[in-house]
């Protein structure tokens, strides 16, 4: 890759504040203040205190929401695909902030970007035009093909103001009665937590979390439908089946708005849909005048080796959205893309965010995106999927049960059970938490300096930074066998605290 994408760690700002100097050590920029790097102040002294990794988890803990279980590392510092804790041990990330940083951490290019913009304006709100807004919009309907775009901050926005806009075309283009839209999605979807979508999230799965507590959900929202004809008097629509949607939209065509799916579902355990999938999607859309929605938060901007991963089926969507590495993973920043039809349903007024298009973040944007163009790194993400997807299947594991996904988005899938049974022929003690599972081998891999993270129980997440250097993608390949025997033969799992943890 390019030198501003290096993974190897030079003396040089990493984009933190920070200094990195020699001994592989950051100092503070200026000496007088926290800095971001596991230093606290300490006292009125003005002196600083370095903070350990168990010192910082405990105090996350502690008065930290206990929202996510992550694993027990603390990242410090990053450049490019490689991450640094307190105590100066280095990782390679195999997450990549669920695909926020495609771009590789801390990218010199959007960091000065940042800077620049950080230093000149930061936020006018949308009362008032400024001069970065525009050009972001025109920029982005340049590299995407759609007319206009909508600001957001997060991607849980961008799904919600899809959702919002969805609905006020259907009352004003196609004439559904007011509060009568219907919004279909598809089981085992995952748009984020927020109570608008969360009808949305696994809703056929084993896995809970997201939606119970959490109800009433919202109406006219989600994967089920009323078929008289079914079991109990309603279905789900499942990914991949294309008579199911096709079943409800013969039902509910006339009121429904808009139809919500992921190209490839990724929290769901990178789930590649059949390549005639989509396209039919498309079709049946347009038969019955419904919106097609795609969410490419985190199969976007370059992570499956197209741009979007809607390009590997040849559609073009009514609406997409996007987030994450559309800003590089420095900066909140998401957007929702139509073409003036749909996108002028929603009026001033009507829909909104203070942050949502601010200098700072469209700033940001415009140099993420260039750097996605520039440096191919869709390119680099479709030849490096292929060489890791050959490579873990090389390993000739008994304890993977499959490998699958697109470009850099990966799954590998952990065969527990066999893992346990061969413990347990050993005489091990295979009861209880004892078994082994996907989650210990995520700490194992921790261990040896690999970060990756499970999905959907076995399944185990591969995704890179997009520059990530062929070397270092092969060493992770080779420590990821490693790991396989060790979960086997170990009888005790570094860390292991018998939790797996979510997104």
């Amino acid at each position: 890759m390019s030198p501003s994408a290096t993974t190897t760690a030079t003396p040089a700002t990493n984009g933190n504040g920070t200094i990195k100097a020699k001994n592989g050590v950051n100092g503070s920029a200026n000496g007088t203040h926290a800095n971001g790097n596991g230093v606290a102040r300490n006292g009125k002294n003005g002196k600083e205190a370095h903070l350990s990794s168990t010192e910082l988890i405990r105090l996350e803990n502690e008065h930290g929401a206990h929202n996510y279980h992550p694993l027990p590392v603390v990242f410090d510092r990053a450049l490019g695909a490689k991450v640094w804790d307190p105590e100066g041990r280095e990782y390679i990330d195999m997450l990549s902030a669920y695909s926020a940083v495609n771009q590789g951490h801390c990218h010199p290019r959007i960091v000065a970007a940042l800077v620049a913009q950080a230093q000149k304006l930061t936020l006018s709100s949308r009362a008032f035009h400024n001069s970065v807004f525009g050009r972001f919009a025109e920029r982005v309907g340049g590299v995407f093909g759609w007319e206009m775009v909508l600001p957001m901050n997060t991607g849980a926005e961008a799904v919600e103001s899809a959702l919002k806009l969805a609905r006020k075309w259907a009352y004003l283009r196609k004439g559904v009665p007011e509060g009568e839209a219907i919004v279909l999605s598809v089981a085992d979807n995952f748009h984020g937590r927020t109570l608008g979508v969360i009808r949305c999230v696994f809703l056929s799965s084993s896995d809970p979390s997201a939606r119970v507590g959490f109800g009433p959900y919202l109406p006219g929202v989600g994967p089920t439908f009323v078929d008289p004809e079914a079991e109990g008097g309603s279905r789900v629509i499942r990914f991949g089946e294309i008579s199911d949607l096709q079943r409800a939209l013969e039902l509910h065509g006339p009121r429904v708005a808009a139809f919500l799916v992921e190209p490839v579902q990724g929290e769901a355990g990178i789930i590649v849909p059949p390549p005639t999938y989509l396209p039919a999607v498309a079709a049946l859309c347009k038969k019955h005048n419904v919106l097609l929605i795609c969410g490419e938060i985190q199969t976007g901007l370059g992570r499956t080796g197209k741009m979007l991963a809607i390009d590997h089926a040849g559609i073009r969507p009514d609406i997409v959205f996007l987030g994450k590495a559309l800003s590089g993973g420095v900066y909140p920043v998401s957007a929702v893309l139509a073409d003036k039809d749909v996108m002028l349903c929603i009026q001033p007024g009507e829909h909104g965010s203070t942050h949502g298009g601010n200098p700072l973040a469209c700033a940001v944007a415009i140099t993420a995106l260039d750097v996605l163009v520039e440096e191919d790194l869709s390119a680099h993400a479709a030849r490096l999927g292929e060489v890791f997807r050959s490579s873990v299947l090389a390993l000739k594991s008994p304890y993977i049960k499959t490998v699958h996904g697109l470009g850099l988005l990966n799954a590998v899938v952990i065969d527990q059970d066999t893992c346990t049974a061969a413990r347990a022929a050993r005489g091990q003690d295979v009861a209880g938490n004892k078994r082994r599972t996907a989650w210990q081998f995520c700490l194992l891999l921790k261990a040896r300096g690999v970060l990756a993270k499970t999905t959907h129980g076995n399944v185990v997440r591969f995704a890179p930074p997009l520059v990530i250097e062929e070397a270092d993608l092969v060493k992770a390949v080779k420590i990821i066998g490693e790991c396989l025997v060790d979960l086997e033969r170990l009888d005790e799992i570094p860390g292991d605290d018998s939790e797996e943890g979510g997104h």
